[in-house]
């Protein structure tokens, strides 16, 4: 089943997903300001239900609504889950993949306040000029019998995923990169926006794609500008979702509604891991005017056109270190 969030006459609606007869998508409403993010606090079968039922009423056609993030993730957490992908980060150092990298997955908090729509724009932030995108998977955490995860296994994880949406983590390279050079970040090189769309799918639909070895094996594609420059598996990360989810929970609490990215595919997943592999900006860095499409097998179709952003005076550096140990009288 297919949970969206969409707005349409000034309102906000949630609701459920069909295919029409013409193979148009089409949304019903859920009963009484019910939330996407209700649903997965109830957990999967009660969801189930609730949609279920939600089906039998009246759909609005998807293209005359405008499409929200599927729920209001209450934490996002970002991994880098394939080892592709940052091989390419890393080549024009001329090193290997950190040793640190295999030894357990590593993800850092990013801002659940900048998520948008699947086919929303998206603004250069504020003084960037190497704008990227990243083509991942992400998985939302559910509850189960209304219980919160903590320090879960990696089989009692997997019974906490609820579904799964695409997201792009939207990446302003040059900030980034000046952040990660202090040992700290990324903060504002990851802070203007992240796509979360088209909608959540729940866990059991794409159980079909599930490999041998308990990944899954979903075809994932970016396009700029109606040209393909990434494609990759999902069942290339170096660990399954449940062990991601696992591993959040370590010591501490993952809870009904968090967001949790896979990380960046490998074989052009971003720009940046392009320009490492070749040696120089080619695809160039995102500019006003560009659209950015992903496909991810059984899930859907986010696109985002890239818009001017606000231009603000220069950050102010910091002052000459006095190392003053003593108030002056």
């Amino acid at each position: 089943m297919r949970f969206a969030t969409w707005e349409a006459d000034g309102q906000v609606r949630s609701g459920v997903v069909s295919t029409r007869h013409d193979g148009t998508a089409g949304l019903h409403e859920l009963p009484a300001r019910t939330t996407v993010l209700d649903l997965v606090r109830a957990g999967l079968p009660a969801a189930l239900e609730a949609g279920t039922a939600a089906l039998a009423g009246p759909a609005v056609p998807v293209g005359s609504v405008r499409l929200l993030p599927p729920l209001a993730a209450p934490t996002v957490r970002d991994f880098v889950a394939f080892e592709e992908h940052v091989e390419g980060m890393v080549a024009p150092s001329g090193e290997p993949v950190a040793p640190e990298w295999y030894q357990a997955p590593t993800f850092y908090f990013t801002n659940p306040y900048a998520l948008i729509g699947a086919f929303d724009d998206v603004a250069v932030p504020p003084g960037s000029r190497r704008f990227d995108f990243e083509l991942e998977v992400a998985v939302v955490v559910g509850s189960v019998d209304g219980v919160a995860g903590a320090s879960l296994t990696p089989a009692a994880a997997r019974e906490h995923v609820f579904g799964y949406t695409v997201l792009n983590d939207w990446s302003a390279r040059d900030l980034q990169f000046r952040e990660m050079a202090v040992k700290l970040g990324p903060a504002k090189g990851k802070d203007s926006a992240t796509t979360l769309g088209p909608w959540l799918v729940t866990a059991d639909e794409l159980e079909p794609y599930r490999d041998d070895e308990g990944f899954l094996a979903l075809d994932m594609r970016v396009s700029v500008n109606g040209v393909e420059v990434g494609q990759d598996l999902l069942s290339n990360m170096g660990w399954p979702f449940e062990e991601l989810i696992a591993y959040a929970s370590r010591g501490t609490e993952v809870r009904a509604g968090d967001v949790l990215g896979s990380g960046t595919c490998g074989n052009g997943g971003c720009l940046a891991e392009l320009w490492g592999r070749r040696g120089e900006q080619t695809p160039p860095p995102l500019r006003p005017g560009d659209v950015v499409e992903m496909t991810v097998e059984g899930i859907g179709t986010i696109r985002n056109r890239v818009v001017e952003g606000l231009e603000l005076p220069p950050v102010r550096p910091a002052r000459p270190r006095p190392r003053t140990r003593k108030r002056t009288a």
